[in-house]
């Protein structure tokens, strides 16, 4: 059977939040089980509109999404997406509140979870959300064995790791005194022509066919 224009429309259509969090007093976090389909299908599947090769290592990660009521300042920043390994660093009890509470909403503890600040997602146009979780998507790197190389563990998957920003420098200390090799590759990133056009991010998050439709 030949699909409609609109069920086409909808299947790439960009995850909303539910509406509850338009709420400015809403303080619920709830899974975000449709981000992860959508990030699967168009950013981590060979073939998906926004295919980004260099998170191959992420396959077959165990990670979730989460929606956050609303983002938080930290050392002088609004935050507005955190991607976190899980490890519980605390008493036993909290520790197994902790855990129970993942597996109350995703089955089970995952290694990683990325947290996304609902209400700005509902107002942030589409290429600001799939810059947001491609950023937390980079958050989750492969490790290097002793020689350099992409790690595996015993079963053949890549051994996954927490890292930090590419580039961390201050503007003013840029416009005085240059840029570092780490800050110049970035530089030359920002010269070139985006590897996604805006009309590919607008299939993938189908906000533009849903309107056309």
């Amino acid at each position: 059977m030949k699909k409609s224009r609109n069920s086409a429309a909808a299947e790439l259509a960009r995850p909303m939040p539910p509406p509850e969090f338009a709420d400015p007093l809403s303080n619920r976090y709830m899974p975000a089980p449709e981000v992860l389909k959508w990030a699967r299908r168009e950013i981590l599947a060979e073939g998906g509109a926004l295919y980004n090769e260099d998170h191959a290592h992420l396959e077959y990660a165990d990670v979730q999404f989460l929606w956050a009521p609303h983002g938080f300042n930290k050392q002088g920043r609004t935050v507005l997406g955190q991607c976190e390994e899980m490890t519980f660093r605390c008493g036993p009890w909290q520790k197994g509140r902790q855990q129970q509470q993942m597996a109350d909403w995703f089955g089970a503890v995952p290694d990683f979870l990325i947290t996304l600040d609902a209400s700005y997602c509902l107002t942030c146009n589409d290429a600001e959300f799939c810059a947001l979780v491609e950023h937390e998507l980079y958050h989750i790197a492969q490790e290097l064995d002793d020689f350099g190389s992409p790690a595996f563990n015993k079963y053949g998957l890549p051994k996954l790791c927490m890292r930090s920003h590419d580039v961390e420098e201050f503007i003013g200390v840029v416009r005085r005194y240059g840029a570092s090799q780490d800050v110049q590759r970035m530089i030359d990133a920002a010269k070139t022509a985006p590897e996604v056009a805006k009309i590919n991010i607008a299939r993938a998050c189908g906000t533009c066919l849903l309107k056309a439709a």
